[in-house]
């Protein structure tokens, strides 16, 4: 498989071989199931689809629980693509095995919500710093934006405030640090996006 569906647990630290303190993430790596396999034939594209974490079937429409059926799968609340893959069958349970100590990977998550927010949090501007000169309400300000005659306008992709946050984000090439397959759990270096709990993608990098 070129990946798995996961949660993200939170962080810890661990000491590598040479004795230093690496910072980590723990993640719930599956176990998923093989709801679909997708063909040129059928779907116009070949894919394989995964599904995780146990859903109520009370909460599942008749359509997706023909859909669970047709794999002999319980319905899934989280339900991801893979374009590249090996041979895999319908029905099949893909686990933390899949992954081993030293390969790198790409995880995809959505990252934490902070609501609108003004320039000096979203994107790090000082603000005026001073309130002297009659600058009592200036302190957290953008300022400037444009100029007047020329171009009378603001440009395109001005930094200002807004929605910051709750976006996809994909963190590129971490190292698995450990894997319990027991457990289901890797542990990879470095953080990854999203809040304890959250749903994440962990894609394998092929050479």
């Amino acid at each position: 498989m070129s990946g798995i569906i996961g949660k993200k647990v939170g962080m810890t630290s661990l000491y590598n071989d040479a004795g230093k303190i690496v910072p980590c993430t723990v993640i719930q790596a599956g176990p998923c199931v093989v709801t679909q396999i997708k063909t040129k034939e059928s779907d116009g594209y070949e894919a394989v689809q995964l599904g995780y974490d146990e859903k109520k079937p009370k909460r599942t429409s008749k359509a997706m629980k023909g859909h669970f059926d047709k794999a002999s799968s319980t319905p899934k609340k989280k339900l991801v693509e893979f374009r590249i893959f090996h041979e895999v069958k319908v029905g099949q349970t893909i686990d933390a095995g899949v992954f081993a100590e030293g390969e790198w990977v790409n995880v995809i998550g959505t990252s934490k919500g902070r609501g609108f927010q003004g320039v000096v949090r979203r994107h790090g501007f000082s603000g005026v710093g001073d309130a002297t000169h009659g600058q009592h309400n200036r302190l957290r300000a953008p300022g400037s934006v444009g100029a007047s005659s020329y171009p009378s306008r603001v440009f395109k992709g001005m930094r200002m405030a807004g929605q910051m946050g709750g976006k996809r984000i994909k963190a590129l090439n971490l190292m698995v640090f450990k894997v319990y397959p027991e457990q289901n759990i890797i542990v990879v270096k470095g953080s990854v996006p999203g809040a304890k709990g959250s749903y994440l993608t962990i894609e394998k990098l092929w050479n």
